[in-house]
């Protein structure tokens, strides 16, 4: 298991800039995330979520995040 707090933590050191707001969808290894940050300008969709899935490389693969829905914006 992940806390929110811990996801949001992982994402700001990743994209220093980023707003991010964790919600539960499921327990807490189903989320929905929603990152916002400067960084994302110019980037496709897949590179801004290839961003945001190697912040949390770890815990995907040890399943503590089961499933993520991304949404993913410039400010």
């Amino acid at each position: 298991m992940v806390t929110n707090e811990r996801v949001i933590e992982l994402i700001k050191q990743k994209i220093p800039d980023s707003e991010v707001i964790v919600d539960n969808l499921s327990g807490n290894d189903h989320l929905q995330v929603t990152v916002t940050s400067s960084v994302f300008e110019g980037l496709s969709l897949i590179k801004q979520h290839q961003l945001i899935y190697s912040a949390l490389t770890k815990e995907l693969a040890n399943e503590a995040i089961h499933a993520l829905a991304l949404k993913t914006q410039t400010p």
